[in-house]
């Protein structure tokens, strides 16, 4: 029976395959109809992922400061994250006279295709990732770091000076903690040798990597929670200095979109934690994809956690706490497994 679970997503697209290619199509067609398929599973993910971390956060938050949190509509307040949105969807999209209106909105559309172009490649279970790549983890890092664009886009469109600074506070975190956290995953592909995602789960059958690596683990999800500028690392917004940075002159559904790509960056970057550190699908008893998202529901939960528990960095120390410390560390880690890697091969 749990062969049978972990298999139906797999065993879905193999039915899929053989319909398509019984009515005729060739393997072109078969191949597009799957991408499409996949495309809009991912679409699908990307929008369930939120929903279900927007009220998660909000009732964890509320537990930790020891309130009652989301209540009222739904089952002990489970819907109000669907209120919400269509509150959002409701509310008048305004945007300042002043403002570039073109990328204005190209800001908000384009901030949703990093993530889901990261979703590609990862593999929430044996054979379950949509594109298999040799290159998995470079591919996975060269589009992660395109999320620095629309913000910047954002920031500049608007013609405001906290959306401006907010966007260059943006920019200069991004590149900053983007250094060390390339830099801590490749301790994990000198011990595999490959790039490949499948390949990196496949080595951790036995041992999973976060038990060599637990440095580069804590450097990746510190840089990982600056990468998605959460507390205590979101300084491009700063409401205490710049009214809402980025997200200043963004109003109703253009503003829902800055707000839903964090928590699917958020996912993102949980899902590369378990992929790379923990294991990715491995687990006993239960199917595969349920240990993946178990796992990463951990890491999620963890990241809820910081931003309710320590305050805001200054920039500053946050820019120096990067170059100074998290940099050497990784680069003193990539030194020690390279020896380790040679000694032992």
């Amino acid at each position: 029976m749990v062969d049978f679970i972990n298999n139906i997503f797999v065993n879905f697209a193999q039915w899929l395959r053989g319909l398509l290619a019984a009515i005729g199509l060739n393997q072109t067609g078969v191949d597009f109809v799957m991408g499409i398929v996949s495309f809009i599973a991912i679409i699908l993910v990307c929008v369930l992922v939120a929903l279900f971390y927007v009220i998660w956060e909000r009732k964890f938050a509320g537990y930790i400061q020891r309130r009652p949190g989301p209540n009222r509509l739904g089952p002990n307040g489970w819907f109000h994250t669907l209120a919400d949105a269509c509150k959002l969807l409701m509310k008048e999209d305004i945007v300042p006279a002043v403002a570039d209106k073109k990328y204005h909105l190209i800001a908000a559309l384009t901030v949703f295709a990093p993530p889901m172009l990261a979703l590609i490649v990862i593999p929430f279970g044996d054979h379950m990732a949509a594109l298999d790549l040799r290159l998995g983890l470079f591919y996975l890092l060269a589009v992660t770091s395109l999320s620095t664009i629309p913000f910047l886009m954002a920031g500049y469109a608007s013609n405001n000076k906290y959306s401006i600074i907010g966007a260059m506070r943006a920019v200069s975190q991004m590149v900053s903690y983007e250094i060390p956290l390339i830099f801590s995953l490749l301790g994990v592909v000198l011990i595999v040798g490959s790039f490949q995602l499948s390949d990196i789960v496949a080595a951790q059958s036995p041992v999973w990597f976060v038990v060599y690596q637990p440095v580069a683990f804590v450097i990746y999800i510190i840089c990982a929670t600056a990468e998605c500028n959460r507390a205590p690392f979101d300084l491009p917004e700063g409401e205490s200095e710049l009214t809402a940075g980025i997200y200043t002159e963004y109003s109703g559904m253009r503003y829902a979109l800055f707000f839903l790509a964090e928590y699917c960056n958020m996912f993102v970057a949980a899902s590369v934690a378990v992929t790379l550190f923990l294991g990715g699908w491995h687990g006993p008893f239960l199917p595969g994809w349920c240990w993946f998202l178990l796992k990463t529901f951990v890491i999620m939960t963890f990241f809820v956690w910081i931003r309710w528990t320590f305050p805001r960095m200054r920039v500053d120390h946050l820019l120096s706490y990067s170059w100074k410390v998290l940099l050497p560390l990784s680069l003193a880690n990539i030194f020690v497994t390279s020896i380790c890697v040679y000694l032992i091969r």
